[in-house]
């Protein structure tokens, strides 16, 4: 039985990867390094830090170091905090969550962003839906996605064992995270990547909307044989 549906949150329950894209995008042009802004949906999931050293490799053959992290990470946030008025609901975000709740199952959020701003707006977009202490975010954990760490604590969170839940994910990264943890997975492609990544990145189900997935996460609770 599916006891505890997981959902990552940017790009999942908020419209705000373009904006996540275009701060990342501004901020590391502004230090003479070039790249894809598609790149970025790429790494969504992953940390700050591991963001900027796969940029810092591939531009200059090395990691950053800690100041320059920091430094660089700091400004992003600034970029996206003014960028923040701009985010939206994901379209069938909330169907979905509202189907999971009258199902009587645990809403888990599992997240790798250390955005303030975004947590502050879940209960004020989202009332009486989610509860602090099954929040996990890249402040709770050592290793980030794609590493199953943060889906394994969001397991312990709410005292779920990995066949007991199922996990939405966007991002490729997310999607292995969940994936190592054991646990059945569902993309639902609300980016420019093709939707055969989040399949190749070990999806179990895809869905090209949370409109399509609301239409269908009773059926798949209900009936997913996860052991």
């Amino acid at each position: 039985m599916i006891r505890a549906v997981l959902f990552d949150m940017d790009g999942v329950l908020y419209d705000s990867m373009p904006y996540h894209v275009r701060a990342w995008h501004e901020t590391i042009l502004s230090l003479g390094i070039n790249s894809d802004p598609d790149d970025y949906y790429l790494y969504e999931g992953l940390t700050g830090s591991f963001t900027i050293d796969i940029l810092f490799n591939r531009a200059y053959g090395r990691d950053a170091t800690d100041k320059e992290k920091m430094w660089i990470y700091e400004q992003k946030s600034r970029r996206f905090e003014e960028l923040s008025d701009y985010i939206t609901l994901m379209p069938g975000a909330c169907e979905v969550l509202s189907a999971v709740k009258k199902l009587g199952r645990q809403i888990v959020v599992v997240t790798g962003s250390g955005q303030q701003t975004l947590f502050k707006k879940l209960e004020k977009d989202f009332p009486e839906t989610f509860k602090k202490e099954l929040l996990v975010t890249a402040y709770d954990v050592t290793h980030g996605k794609p590493d199953p760490e943060p889906y394994l604590l969001g397991l312990k969170k709410a005292k779920v064992a990995a066949n007991e839940a199922i996990v939405v994910e966007n991002a490729p990264f997310g999607v292995q995270s969940a994936v190592e943890a054991k646990i059945f997975t569902i993309g639902v492609n609300t980016g420019p990547l093709p939707s055969c990544v989040l399949s190749e990145f070990g999806a179990a189900l895809t869905f090209q909307s949370m409109v399509d997935l609301a239409k269908n996460i009773e059926t798949i609770i209900e009936t997913t044989n996860t052991t």
